[in-house]
């Protein structure tokens, strides 16, 4: 397709992923727990924490997408884009759990898909070495955080630690395949400004 053609494109999966229920290609690995979060204090909690967890699957989404949009080989493109639909099936996961939680998604995932996606047009334009270096990058702090919410998840909350323990297999996984693809690593500067990033994401998220 020509350029314009597979903006349209994106721009259309943009929307759906945004303002439309995702759907995931695997049953969600919470489906196998029972739901004894309980409490409405710790299902706020863990609503919130899933918030923030949905919201960074669809900033990865929106990123590696954007550096599928202008990989310079098939083989990259094709990286990109089934860790994108893997995390397309996070994303579902996610806002299933949240809704079970009595939460709701960000209001602020409009802003953060369009930067992601724009932060991922830039990193491919770079060259696949720096785009696999970026995804390599993203991948081990999303694993960081992974682990983090795993250790202050309510240890009765067995459905949502589920979804993020396949979700921790699943980024390790990304981060691995693109280190086998000829990743970089990235300047220190790059992965404090992403790290900051990160952050601001996840604090915003929390609380809207």
């Amino acid at each position: 397709m020509k350029l314009l053609d597979r903006l349209i494109c994106e721009l259309d999966h943009a929307l759906r992923t945004i303002a439309a229920p995702a759907n995931a290609a695997r049953i969600s690995p919470a489906m196998a727990m029972d739901d004894a979060a309980g409490g409405d204090e710790r299902n706020d909690e863990g609503a919130r924490l899933m918030r923030v967890n949905h919201c960074g699957e669809l900033c990865a989404q929106a990123l590696y997408r954007g550096q599928a949009l202008v990989a310079q080989s098939g083989e990259i493109r094709a990286v990109l884009e089934n860790a994108a639909e893997e995390e397309r099936d996070h994303l579902a996961w996610c806002q299933q759990r949240i809704e079970e939680l009595g939460g709701r998604t960000s209001i602020l995932n409009p802003a953060w898909y369009a930067a992601s996606f724009c932060l991922g047009v830039a990193s491919g334009a770079l060259g696949d070495k720096w785009s696999m270096g970026f995804l390599v990058e993203t991948e081990r702090q999303v694993e960081r955080h992974l682990e983090d919410h795993l250790s202050v998840l309510p240890a009765s909350d067995e459905r949502s630690r589920a979804v993020l323990t396949t979700m921790l297999e699943d980024e390790i996984r990304h981060g691995d395949s693109g280190e086998a693809h000829g990743a970089v690593p990235l300047p220190s500067a790059a992965k404090v400004a992403m790290k900051f990033t990160a952050k601001l994401m996840t604090r915003s998220t929390y609380w809207v």
